[in-house]
């Protein structure tokens, strides 16, 4: 048994009771060099109520924290779910199991994919608009399609005017504090910002229009308690978390640059420096990121809050080289928007590499106005000069862009 766990007490009636994963490092192909968090709610009143479950590992930890409060975990008459992905539910059939609720809530769609994930486990369906009462309070429902499955949904408790915001004001961040007034204003907004790029970044217009529709459906909201993460209790706080994700929903280009490259006799990388002074020369910041040391995930943390992103690489059996094919998948699907692209690299043989760069930042959608530059074997000192030209024009063009 593990009852050394203990719950936190976030309200004078909800308390904290979700798991602490330290130790994970690849979230479906996100570096979480911070570990994370799976956030679960006890809310005590007449109806005792389980806001999400933990992914399968942590079940013990849940329940544990739950004892620390109610002592028996079977005193819990509601389980609802919010988000049917594993590491929210996984721990949801021996939570089900263990607790033997009268009912268990999902949206329509998150019934479905919860029965498809474990089979039957007695969901009771809830829409938008729709309300259970627990006693003092009530728990009002609200349809979240796509941010970020078809299943999702928040939840809001009226008596506690807290707003249970599942994936949504997120980050993974595992630490021993619970509120988000209690880190440094810059660990949050740089695992804010890495986990709106690389999570929600492509479903930013359904951002949008769940911050635009919040005022409308008239949630005294004093508190976000999200299921990764810190929760936001002051109202500066969540100002600042809603303010942070229209400015990353809105993706409007910032005077920022980032350069990703590849390399194997380091033909490329010398052009990246060029490239990356003349833009540095033109006055905007720029990150040189080199793909043998940076992941796929900071990669797109620096693509999201920039206005300027060049990728180089080599060719590699007429293929462009494999760590950059990884990169350029994994952020086309993520739909960076409102980019200048610049496409660059080196070659023996074929060149192939350099214009499969220039035709996936076409895919994306992303203006290039310097046409794709690429050298035979090493750079010259003339191809070292008009990287750097190339660089300097590429840099005016996004401050222009952003004034």
């Amino acid at each position: 048994m593990e009852e050394y766990f203990k719950a936190v007490k976030v309200t004078e009636n909800v308390y904290w009771v979700g798991a602490i994963d330290w130790s994970i490092r690849n979230f479906h192909g996100y570096e979480t060099g911070r570990g994370s968090t799976y956030n679960a709610f006890l809310v005590l009143d007449e109806k005792i109520t389980l806001i999400d479950s933990v992914k399968g590992p942590f079940v013990g930890e849940l329940l544990a924290r739950i004892r620390s409060v109610i002592g028996d975990v079977t005193k819990i008459d509601y389980i609802v779910s919010n988000h049917a992905e594993p590491d929210h539910s996984g721990g949801l059939p021996a939570t089900i199991e263990a607790i033997k609720p009268e009912k268990v809530f999902a949206s329509p769609v998150g019934q479905k994919t919860l029965t498809a994930y474990y089979g039957d486990l007695g969901i009771t369906p809830v829409k938008t608009g729709e309300a259970i009462s627990i006693g003092k309070g009530n728990i009002a429902f609200v349809e979240t399609k796509m941010l970020h499955w078809p299943d999702s949904m928040v939840t809001y408790l009226d008596s506690e005017k807290i707003l249970f915001s599942q994936d949504a004001f997120g980050m993974h961040l595992a630490g021993s504090r619970r509120f988000a007034d209690e880190y440094a204003p810059f660990i949050l907004e740089y695992e804010g910002r890495k986990y709106f790029a690389n999570i929600l970044n492509h479903l930013a217009p359904k951002v949008i229009e769940l911050l635009d529709a919040l005022p409308g459906l008239n949630l005294d909201i004093q508190m976000i308690a999200p299921d990764h993460g810190p929760i936001w209790r002051r109202p500066e706080d969540i100002r600042w978390i809603l303010d942070l994700y229209r400015d990353c929903a809105m993706q409007l280009p910032k005077p920022r640059a980032v350069v990703a490259f590849s390399t194997m006799w380091h033909s490329t990388e010398r052009l990246a420096e060029a490239l990356a002074d003349g833009i540095r020369s033109a006055g905007v910041e720029v990150k040189v990121m080199d793909l043998h040391v940076n992941d796929r995930s900071a990669v797109m943390t620096e693509v999201a809050n920039c206005g300027l992103m060049a990728f180089g690489a080599p060719t590699m059996n007429n293929q462009v080289f494999p760590d950059m094919a990884d990169i350029l998948c994994y952020v086309k699907g993520l739909r960076p928007k409102n980019k200048i692209g610049f496409a660059f690299g080196s070659y023996g043989w074929s060149g192939e590499g350099g214009k499969q760069i220039a035709a996936e930042l076409t895919a994306m959608g992303a203006e290039q106005p310097c046409e794709l530059f690429q050298v035979k074997y090493m750079p010259t000192a003339e191809d070292m000069k008009r990287m750097f030209e190339n660089g300097e024009k590429l840099g005016r063009l996004l401050l222009e862009r952003v004034k």
